[in-house]
């Protein structure tokens, strides 16, 4: 399933999103110049790599932070922008500018934080946006539960779209999440992507939209 659009008009231009999308763009046209041993060096000096985190966190805080506009590849960067451009013009909307932004990078942090947690002895960088925008999605999956996404689907050689109301669409992607995250857990191995990233963003992203009192919407779709 490829969500198109959602079915949510915003009342003002989303500033901060179109930042975000251009500021990870930017890095990553940074990075498309770069040779194979300086981009490892770039995922190796500003990616998130747990093992050098907990080894001497005052000195390596800011990972956590820039590890979040880094990517490691089209696929990636255009996957994780995409999201972000169909959600995060209405959250943002809700929020305003400037909490939205404050919002944002905080739900990349505790999105790194526990995908750390979850890989404390690791050397590799863990890279790019995906846990912040789940915490978008988080605080979307509040605002607006009865919007509705439409989705292209796939059945075998047919291609339809179908509008999924928001709840369902987000809530069967945390619960995949979950599975996907206990199975790399228990099988002890990874898969490149950070599953514990996407869970702790969208835990956050609820919790803290639920924890200060923003309202939900109550727009009919």
């Amino acid at each position: 399933m490829l969500p198109l659009y959602d079915t949510i008009s915003s009342r003002r231009t989303p500033v901060m999103t179109w930042l975000l999308i251009g500021l990870n763009a930017a890095v990553f046209y940074y990075e498309l110049r770069l040779g194979s041993q300086d981009l490892g060096r770039l995922f190796n000096t500003w990616g998130l790599i747990p093992a050098r985190l907990f080894a001497d966190p005052v000195s390596n805080w800011m990972m956590v932070f820039t590890s979040m506009f880094l990517h490691g590849g089209w696929l990636h960067i255009l996957s994780n922008l995409w999201i972000l451009f169909i959600f995060g013009d209405n959250v943002e909307d809700r929020l305003g500018h400037g909490r939205y932004l404050v919002f944002y990078l905080m739900s990349g942090a505790a999105a790194a934080l526990l995908q750390a947690l979850f890989t404390a002895g690791s050397s590799g960088p863990v890279i790019g946006a995906s846990g912040a925008i789940a915490g978008v999605l988080g605080a979307y999956l509040l605002f607006f539960p009865r919007a509705r996404i439409v989705t292209l689907v796939f059945i075998f050689i047919f291609i339809t779209t179908i509008e999924i109301p928001a709840v369902l669409f987000l809530g069967v992607w945390f619960i995949l999440q979950l599975f996907s995250g206990a199975v790399a857990l228990g099988e002890g191995v990874s898969s490149g992507v950070a599953w514990w990233a996407h869970i702790g963003g969208f835990a956050f992203g609820m919790a803290a939209t639920l924890i200060f009192g923003v309202r939900r919407a109550r727009r009919e779709h």
